[in-house]
């Protein structure tokens, strides 16, 4: 990745990113929903990795579990206009999994911008371009000069997640 800003490949294994901040880990039950998750940092035949994993339930309005990492440790916005999207590493068990953006555009704490990402039991490395990142409770298109956050999210439909996370980058195409 000659153009790039690592996020995080996980390789300190305590939680704390390549930016120096801490994963965050929730679910649906902030709202009253039902789903649980298991959210820790480990080995994959020695490459370093993110695990996420739980039940996905959909009773109480739920639908969700997410991997949440605030971008600057003082809380600051984060300039991404020098790349073109977000690059990752995953495999895990194939279901609706997303990459969510936070930005100063998003007040509520249902407001965030998402893009699918394929998973499967395999390794795959996949970039997933700024533009194809959609709004939800959101006015205006996304604006990448001030980023808050980035998520990993398991959502949408009642099932048992399994991700693992190998690494997390701000990239080029």
């Amino acid at each position: 990745m000659s153009n790039s800003l690592l996020i995080d490949d996980f390789s300190r294994g305590d939680g704390v990113s390549a930016l120096g901040t801490r994963w965050e880990g929730f679910t649906d039950r902030v709202m009253g929903g039902r789903s649980d998750m298991e959210l820790g940092y480990g080995q994959d035949n020695g490459r370093p990795v993110l695990s996420m994993r739980g039940t996905v339930r959909l009773e109480n309005r739920g639908g969700f579990i997410q991997a949440r990492l605030p971008l600057d440790p003082r809380g600051r916005a984060l300039d991404a206009r020098a790349w073109s999207g977000v690059r990752i590493t995953a495999r895990g068990r194939p279901g609706p999994y997303y990459i969510h953006l936070r930005t100063g555009q998003n007040w509520l704490p249902w407001s965030y911008f998402r893009a699918p990402v394929r998973v499967a039991t395999h390794w795959q490395e996949q970039f997933i371009p700024f533009t194809a990142f959609e709004g939800k409770s959101v006015f205006g298109r996304l604006d990448v000069s001030g980023l808050k956050s980035i998520a990993v999210v398991a959502y949408g439909e009642a099932f048992e997640a399994d991700l693992q996370v190998a690494q997390l980058a701000l990239a080029d195409a």
